[in-house]
């Protein structure tokens, strides 16, 4: 199948070109992370293997493709299910880290195992293994593969299963994620597809403080986008809770631009026009003899002008931390266990 010529007007993405040769048929690896789904592995397990068999019988993939389940470092029984799986069928595999890395390294984690282990896969889907991203787009991900695209997004087109808070908090953050210069696909999580050459340019990236929807946009190669509606979790909670998710739009702002610090810069220099307006007041009220001594506004004044400073403190000191972590080259993860 010969890749067709597609460039998409308004998102900026790279477009297939139709002197490249007709991609061969992939040795494919899904990379569902893990962490405490003891509850939502036996029922998403099944699934992923049939759809991994019927991708094979389509001839879309080929026979010895495989399921790479990555352990987090769960404290619960996980890693055994993971196990049982893959003694029962070779098609499972499991990654076991020796501890808890983070949903974004465990993801990295699974990636480069698959395409740096003997069995090296050609190409690699990444999905949250509570299946809330549909198996139904994966086949399109594949179409967009033959049709020569290197990187293929899952985009959410509806959250309608989403709370009203979080899905209003999470658009919210696209745009200001946009509007701080950090370049993403809007309304894209961590469901994708990437051919074996992405990964390995996206290894070349050696920061400690990942933030793959930032990173991966950044590499370049053909890519485009397929349209998923997420559905509710089955079983078990979601391990994504505020704090984490805070600290991943921190990351993802902080890891990308510098815009906070030059909004600083500007905070600061409309504090001086302002003491500057209120110098010229207090002169005029001595002058005219209707100054009035009290405290209430010189406190709110201190107070609120002390809030800022520090945290405009905070935040300087936020990108001096993300500085000092990143010179001490420490790994990502540790594997304990590789079953395959």
């Amino acid at each position: 199948m010969k890749p067709s010529d597609h460039t998409s007007p308004d998102s900026g993405r790279a477009a297939a070109t139709s002197d490249r040769t007709a991609p061969r048929v992939p040795k494919l690896a899904i990379v569902a992370p893990c962490y405490n789904e003891q509850d939502m592995l036996p029922i998403s397990a099944p699934r992923l293997v049939a759809l991994m068999d019927s991708l094979i019988a389509d001839g879309l993939i080929t026979s010895d493709s495989f399921l790479l389940f990555v352990n987090d470092g769960s404290r619960d029984a996980t890693w055994s299910i993971i196990s049982r799986l893959h003694e029962e069928n070779p098609m499972c595999h499991g990654l076991d880290l020796s501890r808890n890395v983070g949903h974004q390294n465990a993801i990295m984690a699974g990636m480069l195992s698959a395409v740096e282990a003997p069995e090296m896969a050609d190409a690699v889907i990444t999905i949250d293994v509570d299946l809330q991203d549909p198996l139904e787009c994966i086949p399109e991900m594949l179409d967009a593969y033959y049709n020569g695209y290197d990187v293929v997004y899952g985009v959410r087109s509806s959250r309608e299963s989403d709370s009203f808070m979080k899905r209003y908090t999470a658009e919210s953050f696209y745009k200001f994620q946009a509007t701080m210069g950090v370049k993403t696909i809007f309304n894209h999580a961590d469901f994708r597809f990437m051919t074996r050459r992405v990964v390995l340019e996206l290894e070349k990236y050696g920061e400690r403080n990942l933030y793959l929807r930032g990173i991966i946009p950044m590499i370049g190669f053909p890519s485009t986008t397929v349209e998923e509606v997420r559905a509710e979790r089955e079983a078990g909670t979601t391990k994504y809770t505020l704090r984490k998710m805070l600290r991943l739009a921190f990351d993802g702002i902080t890891s990308f631009s510098v815009t906070p610090i030059y909004c600083i810069m500007a905070l600061g220099g409309i504090f001086v026009l302002i003491a500057i307006a209120i110098g010229i007041y207090v002169l005029i009220s001595l002058l005219n003899g209707s100054a009035v001594h009290g405290w209430s506004s010189l406190i709110l004044s201190v107070w609120f002008v002390g809030g800022t400073i520090l945290i405009a403190v905070g935040l300087v000191g936020l990108y001096v931390g993300k500085v000092y972590i990143e010179t001490k080259h420490r790994p990502r993860y540790h594997i304990q266990s590789h079953l395959h």
